[in-house]
This record gives C-alpha cells, sequence and structure tokens, in this order.
C-alpha cells in the first residue's frame, strides 16, 4: 500500500499575516484545552451514563472562512459601550474608526468580553465565537477594522461545540465556535502576495492575479462551505495556504481552458489518519477535453497540512 508522505509548507506561505499578509502562516502554538463537542441537552461529554458508558465523540473541527462582525447580547452592554465612546477622545472619526478606538484600548476590555463575536459567511451568521484562551480577545479585536471593505476576509480555525442558548446574543442561536487562531485581511492582500511562478511571464502578471481570484472566490461560494466537514477544511485550508493551486488555475486559463469543477473526496491513503484528495477539473474551451490535478491533505485534526502536492490525476 502506497506510503502517506507529508510535504512540507513551501516557504512563500510563511510569514507575517497583519497588514498586507502572504498566505496564512501555521499555528503559532500549541492548542489549549479540547472542547467538548456537541451533544444533545444535558449531555455533559464525558462518556459516563449519559452516553451509556460510550466514549465521548471526537472533536468537531471548523476550518471556515468568514467575516467577523460584532454584536451587542443585551442592552446594558450597548448603553455601556455608548458611554465609553463618550469618554473617548473620537471626534473626526467614523462610526468604525470610533468603535475600533474604544475596543482596542486596555481600559475598555472588559466590554469586548461582553460583546457576541459572530462569524458570518456569505451573509448568512454561521457560529458564535468565544476564545479557548482570553488572550485571544486580541485576535477579535484585530477583525474589527477602522476601514472595512467589501472584501475583508477572516479565517477562523477551532472546534465546533453546542448550540449557543439563545440568552446569550440577544436571542442568536448559533453553534458556538471555540477557536484557537484567527486570521484577518483582505482579499486583494491575498493574491497580490501569491507568489508568481517562474512559468508565468511579467507581462502576465495582471492575467494571473486576476485568475487566482476567480479560484479563490470559486472556493469560498462553495455551496454550505461552514469549514465543518473535511471537505470544506481541505478546501479552505488550500485557498489560503498553498499557492501551487493558483498557479494551476493561470496555467490552464493561459491554455484556453476554464475551471470547471473543484471535488473533496476521501483519500485511498485514508485508514488511521483522514486524508482527502481535492481535485480540479479543467476543460479546454475549444476541444471539450478535461484535464484533471489533484492534491492530498490530512484533516484528521485541528490544523489540516499537505500530504502530497500537485499533480496530474486519472479516473480508475
Amino acid at each position: 500500500m502506497e506510503q502517506i508522505q507529508v510535504e512540507e509548507v513551501p516557504t512563500a506561505l510563511r510569514g507575517e499575516t497583519r497588514g498586507g499578509p502572504a498566505l496564512i502562516p501555521g499555528p503559532q502554538r500549541a492548542a489549549g484545552a479540547t472542547l467538548l463537542p456537541q451533544e444533545g441537552a444535558g449531555g455533559c461529554g464525558c462518556g459516563s451514563a449519559a452516553n451509556n458508558g460510550l466514549p465521548a465523540a471526537p472533536p468537531s473541527y471548523v476550518f471556515a472562512i468568514g467575516r467577523i462582525e460584532m454584536r451587542f447580547p443585551t442592552i446594558a452592554v450597548e448603553k455601556e459601550f455608548m458611554q465609553a465612546t463618550g469618554r473617548a477622545s473620537t471626534a473626526g472619526l467614523s462610526d468604525r474608526q470610533a468603535a475600533h478606538a474604544v475596543l482596542t484600548a486596555r481600559d475598555n476590555r472588559y466590554i469586548a468580553r461582553q460583546l457576541c463575536w459572530v462569524l458570518t459567511i456569505e451573509g448568512l451568521e454561521t457560529y458564535l465565537l468565544l476564545p479557548r484562551d482570553p488572550a485571544d480577545y486580541d485576535l477579535l479585536l484585530e477583525a474589527v477594522r477602522e476601514e472595512p471593505g467589501l472584501i475583508d476576509i477572516d479565517v477562523v480555525i477551532g472546534l465546533s461545540g453546542p448550540v449557543a442558548p439563545a440568552e446569550m446574543c440577544n436571542g442568536l442561536m448559533l453553534p458556538v465556535l471555540a477557536f484557537d487562531q484567527i486570521y484577518s485581511f483582505d482579499r486583494d492582500a491575498l493574491v497580490k502576495a501569491i507568489p508568481r511562478p517562474e512559468s508565468v511571464a511579467a507581462k502576465q502578471e495582471k492575467q494571473f492575479r486576476s485568475a487566482a481570484g476567480e479560484l479563490f472566490d470559486r472556493i469560498l461560494q462553495m455551496a454550505d462551505n461552514a469549514g465543518a466537514t473535511d471537505e470544506h477544511r481541505a478546501l479552505n485550508y488550500l485557498a489560503v495556504r498553498y499557492p501551487a493551486i493558483y498557479a494551476l488555475a493561470a496555467e490552464a486559463f493561459g491554455r484556453n481552458s476554464a475551471l470547471t469543477r473543484v471535488e473533496a473526496r476521501p483519500s485511498s491513503l485514508s485508514g488511521v489518519r483522514k486524508v482527502m484528495k481535492v481535485i480540479f477539473s479543467f476543460t479546454n474551451r475549444e476541444t471539450d477535453v478535461t484535464e484533471q490535478y489533484f492534491v492530498r491533505v490530512d484533516v484528521t485534526e485541528e490544523f489540516p497540512f499537505l500530504v502530497t502536492k500537485l499533480s496530474p490525476y486519472y479516473e480508475r
């Protein structure tokens, strides 16, 4: 049987994310305590009599791409925020700039802990965010941009828990996502940070960036991509961590081929570990001949990683 060989993450993927990042870097620290998986009402997740003596279900990992928004859970928290804003020097600032200035002030950190933090995906409210480490409220505050744009993106990595009670966030009942890492950037910064392959001439820079942006958008717009299934976690990981797929798309467009399908399915290498193969299909616009390429991603644990590099794919 073919053995799994782990590929190292390319050097281009490493680097600082904040303030115009390249593709997002790997985790900077080990994960903290494990969040109990979602269960029915009253479940304790402890493998006791509540589960008929069976061990608790494995944790549900999430690798989601969306936008983080803040909400007021109660009118009291909203009034407290307004009073803090009134005490701050916010003359000449827009509402978002004022909110950023107030929430990032150390004296007002208690307000940030009281707010609801919601991850929306394709405009739909999907998760309520909670940090597994209290120090990670800084990551949430970085998502409160002074000048928000329509192409702002937040990548959230963590574990999905139970649905929040109605009183937690003013009646908003969503799954709780306990996160270990958040990366905040905008789409254009990501596309510009993708290294142009040697096979693409400098004069084709614009076409390459356009192709990369289109592929990124296609992955984000795939139906029901909440980043909670193995398939979507593998896709989202590749979208922000593996630049070779963007070079492939640019080269295919140069051959007059269209991206016709992106599919993720379990790999035959899966055994003890979960390995997904992600297949990219390109069909020539003139001949209608389809070429396929694939890459393997290990999604066994919270942080996915590359197993084999991009290569031609042939159906068996």
